[in-house]
């Protein structure tokens, strides 16, 4: 019995270092994306031991390949090149944003043509914020924690934007001198934000290094 797990720990470890530099990953990168150490990757890919289930589907989402490819005696021959998972969510992003300014010049023409005067360029200024949440939607769930960041702060500011041009152009000149301390709000808010990206950062290393004992 005990031989038998050795030899699967053999195979599943083997299988797993031929996927990784297949994909053109450092154990670092892998360790990153699924929140675990990179000493837990290592010990995978020397048989030292093997990751659970729920780790496998994770390493065969990223890699590409079902969780039956680990147990094989010889990795899967390459197969015609296809859209990686990165360029995925990417092109996803890109169309998301793209459904959202459609909307937002949709919206314009809309009322640009209608008998209501208004100051209806603000509409291309509220797709900003908009973008920005879509973006951290999909970030936080693909786990991309920089971009995720970088949208958290992007919604920050362009939501302090909004509303500073918003207020401008309803009270006029009136305010205009007192108005920008709006943006005053950004600073904490930006500094909470850096905080959380951070604890986050460190909780998801403390776990993996956790498992990985």
């Amino acid at each position: 019995m005990e031989q038998n797990t050795v030899l699967i720990n053999q195979k599943i470890a083997k299988n797993l270092v031929a996927y990784r530099k297949r994909a053109g990953l450092t154990q670092a990168e892998v360790a990153e994306k699924i929140n675990y150490s990179d000493k837990s990757v290592s010990k995978w890919e020397s048989a030292g031991g093997a990751p659970d289930i729920y780790i496998l589907v994770q390493l065969a989402e990223l890699y590409g390949v079902t969780v039956n490819d680990f147990l094989g005696d010889e990795p899967k021959p390459l197969e015609k090149p296809r859209l990686s998972r990165g360029a995925f969510h990417a092109i996803v992003m890109l169309l998301a944003s793209g459904l959202v300014w459609l909307v937002a010049t949709c919206v314009f023409v809309s009322l640009q043509v209608s008998p209501i005067v208004g100051a209806w360029w603000l509409t291309f200024v509220y797709a900003l914020p908009v973008n920005a949440i879509v973006v951290v939607a999909l970030s936080g769930a693909w786990k991309y924690k920089l971009v995720n960041f970088f949208s958290v702060s992007a919604l920050i500011w362009t939501a302090l934007t909004s509303l500073y041009l918003t207020v401008t152009v309803i009270d006029g000149l009136t305010f205009l001198q007192s108005t920008w301390l709006i943006f005053l709000l950004g600073a904490p808010l930006q500094i909470l934000e850096t905080l959380w990206a951070f604890f986050r950062y460190s909780i998801f290393k403390k776990r993996g290094k956790k498992a990985g004992e």
